[in-house]
């Protein structure tokens, strides 16, 4: 089984777009492979077109290339599982959510509003080829200071991005079986509170 022929698409319930139901997150990166810069474009210019509450576009974003200073001070930041395999991504995005505008009045919608501009960020990604995983594990403070970020701009994620590698290509045999474990999600009717 090799990356190029491992798929891990999903079952889902009714049709979806191919690259939504195509889409997973991997931890296994090709380390040696630099980010196609054309695509990372993409990507981010998805999420800059993504929608937010009153168009206030509080997604803020923090890019790092492998090997560049950036990249191991969002590494070094990285907690668990996600610093054993997270250092092999071609990429490093932090996530930050601008929460108050230049006034200071909160923009209560910010972190929602992050994520979906992360969301668009994956979907063109993996459209174009890359694959993305998102982390909640960081240390944020420590980001937050080393990147000087003002009081108003929050860390909230960091999204690794790259191509993908097979699954051996892990250190960990942990690791290994989450990469190659059956994707699995609640059924629909689990999730709709109303449905009338």
């Amino acid at each position: 089984m090799t990356a190029e022929t491992f798929t891990r698409g999903a079952e889902t319930s009714a049709p979806i777009l191919p690259t939504l139901a195509e889409r997973w997150s991997p931890r296994s990166f090709v380390a040696t492979e630099a980010i196609d810069e054309t695509a990372l474009t993409a990507a981010l210019e998805a999420a800059r077109w993504a929608p937010s509450a009153a168009n206030s576009q509080p997604a803020r974003f923090i890019v790092a290339r492998r090997g560049s200073a950036a990249f191991d001070t969002i590494a070094s930041s990285l907690m668990g599982f996600n610093s054993v395999w997270a250092g092999s991504a071609a990429a490093l995005i932090v996530g930050v959510a601008e929460v108050a505008d230049a006034e200071g009045k909160p923009r209560r919608w910010a972190e929602y509003d992050l994520g979906q501009a992360l969301a668009h960020l994956s979907v063109q990604a993996h459209h174009d080829g890359l694959h993305v995983h998102q982390m909640g594990g960081f240390d944020a403070a420590a980001v937050s200071a080393a990147f000087g970020l003002a009081e108003n701009l929050v860390p909230v994620t960091v999204t690794a991005l790259g191509t993908l590698d097979t699954a051996d290509a892990l250190p960990d045999e942990t690791l290994r079986a989450r990469e190659t474990a059956p994707r699995a999600r609640l059924p629909l009717s689990e999730l709709l509170l109303v449905n009338e």
